[in-house]
């Protein structure tokens, strides 16, 4: 049975302060507004309602945790980049975000996603490079709207200016790319807790 079965929502941090201490190892998913991270999170879990997806940008205002039994966390942070939230929402998020990614937390990777047609903006740059030596996969979400050779086009494309992390296409409307996702992010889970 796949950890990701056993996922449930622990809680919801919109402060610093309230971030829990570290426990067990941590995969967290980050990526613009939009891009997918709920849907993944569904997906991945088998689940249609586990985090609440929606078509309004921003709308994760919070860091959630979800417990993956007692051997590992989930953590879904707010999206970046979204134009349409005032200044000072924007800065609360970074700050949250910032000082969860700062602490010394039990991180076994962060799953950074993004829009298959529209990857390595300028905010999922500085992202990567601000994560330093972090384990990283990248999920190239949504890849269900583009043709198969603009799919491995993009792919080639960003595999290429990735070499050092895991780039694979993602759909959670296809189901493409669900299995192998799942299948390596348990497989490091195992080896952080060893």
């Amino acid at each position: 049975m796949s950890v990701f079965a056993r996922a449930a929502f622990v809680c919801a941090v919109g402060r610093v302060a309230d971030l829990p201490p570290g426990g067990p190892p941590e995969l967290a998913f980050a990526g613009r507004s939009n891009v997918g991270k709920s849907s993944a999170i569904n997906a991945l879990a088998g689940r249609k309602a586990l985090a609440r997806v929606s078509k309004t940008p921003g709308r994760t205002q919070t860091i959630n945790f979800y417990s993956l039994g007692e051997s590992a966390r989930l953590v879904d942070l707010p999206g970046y980049g979204y134009a349409r939230v005032p200044q000072t929402m924007r800065a609360h998020w970074r700050e949250l975000v910032s000082a969860y990614l700062a602490a010394p937390r039990p991180l076994a990777a962060v799953v950074l996603l993004m829009d298959a047609r529209h990857p390595l903006t300028a905010l999922d740059e500085q992202l990567i490079a601000w994560l330093g030596d972090a384990r990283l996969l990248v999920l190239l979400t949504k890849a269900d709207k583009l043709g198969r050779g603009a799919q491995q086009e993009i792919l080639l494309r960003v595999r290429a200016a990735l070499r050092r992390h895991v780039v694979t296409l993602f759909s959670s409307v296809t189901r493409q790319g669900i299995e192998e996702c799942r299948d390596l992010l348990e497989q490091w889970l195992e080896q952080v807790a060893k």
